[in-house]
């Protein structure tokens, strides 16, 4: 499983995910899909009346912050936070980065080798979600992202042919969640020589949630946070409106043009258009299954998850697309997830949502949020 957030290049460049809405008119349409998150009482009242916007570039995309400080912190206070966190996620998981944590743990020999906290954390949540997804989430596949041409050593020449099935077979022998040993005790990861881990599908989320917490922690109670696509919205804005945001479309989606209430909520979107490459006509896209050691193959378009966490809502996302339009949308509804999912069928697009992202839907017969 990736979806390759640190790349600095890639071969097709990734559109913008969702627009931001600052007030009433991105969802003033009628024919709009509004998702509201149910919520008992009124919200409580941001902190001050101005919203500081910033943005700035990480992990080989974009961030950006719309931010309602307290008083006596100011934008320069906010966005030192901000860029505080993003270094810090760049120096544990970026494969791109040859002094990061996660560089040194892949080019190491054969062992036991303590890690930090923060990375044995999301390790072990990465490990976790292996387990539960049944390696639909897998941290161990850096060996063969790289093979396809999504991690650092750059894309797949145009004249070179596919990865070969012997070089699929030995990235594969050196992948897989079940062949990671982890010693608790120790907060010790064993590098069985040669496994690169990595955190793509997972990492971008992680690091919202991240600069999220840190401005909760700054008393910056109601913010929205975006970086390559994945957003969270925490509290409300001053006109007591929540934190509107467009939700990314695929082309020839049949879905109304969807606008989503992040109250505290994240959504995150895995698109099989957000980078790929095309080889004797076919599509061949960032998101890789862990049990074929090739990209997924299923013809989803599209998910997206909403999630009170952006690294839960990333890690879903990604999965749920390499377990295909069927087995996806089974497996959100047994877990109560917000997903909506998109088919590329001989019809064209075709559409699925699980229960629970239809109870976000706004009830028609109350009042609209516009």
């Amino acid at each position: 499983m990736s979806d390759t957030p640190f790349s600095p290049r890639g071969s097709r460049a990734a559109p913008p995910a969702v627009s931001l809405g600052d007030s009433g008119p991105l969802v003033d349409r009628a024919d709009n899909r509004v998702l509201v998150p149910r919520i008992e009482g009124a919200p409580p009242r941001p902190p001050s009346d101005v919203i500081l916007s910033l943005g700035g570039q990480t992990m080989g995309t974009t961030w950006s912050a719309r931010v309602i400080a307290p008083p006596g912190v100011g934008e320069a206070s906010v966005r030192v936070a901000i860029e505080e966190e993003l270094a810090a996620v760049v120096s544990l998981f970026s494969p791109w980065e040859p002094s990061s944590e996660i560089s040194r743990f892949n080019a190491a020999p054969a062992g036991f080798w303590a890690v930090s906290q923060p990375f044995w954390d999301l390790l072990d949540a990465a490990m976790t979600l292996g387990d539960e997804t049944n390696g639909a989430v897998d941290p161990t596949l850096g060996a063969l992202v790289d093979l396809w041409g999504f991690g650092p050593p750059g894309p797949r020449p145009a004249l070179l042919p596919l990865p070969s099935e012997d070089e699929i077979a030995a990235a594969m022998a050196v992948s897989g969640w079940r062949k990671l040993r982890l010693n608790r005790d120790a907060r010790g990861v064993m590098q069985m020589g040669g496994m690169r881990l990595d955190f793509s599908g997972i990492a971008k989320g992680h690091a919202v949630d991240r600069v999220s917490d840190r401005l909760m922690a700054m008393g910056a109670t109601s913010h929205l946070i975006e970086i390559g696509g994945e957003l969270k919205g925490r509290g409300v804005k001053p006109d007591a409106q929540p934190w509107w945001v467009e939700i990314e479309r695929v082309e020839g989606d049949p879905a109304p043009r969807t606008v989503a209430a992040l109250f505290d909520l994240a959504v995150a979107t895995s698109g099989d258009y957000r980078r790929a490459f095309v080889h004797d006509g076919r599509l061949y896209p960032h998101t890789l299954d862990g049990a074929t050691g090739r990209p997924a193959a299923n013809n989803l378009a599209s998910v997206t998850v909403l999630h009170a966490s952006a690294m839960m809502a990333d890690a879903y996302a990604t999965a749920l697309t390499v377990m295909g339009p069927f087995e996806g949308p089974d497996y959100a509804e047994a877990l109560g997830l917000a997903a909506h999912f998109v088919e590329r069928t001989e019809r064209g697009p075709v559409e699925r949502m699980s229960p629970a992202f239809a109870a976000l839907m706004d009830d028609p017969e109350q009042d609209g949020p516009g």
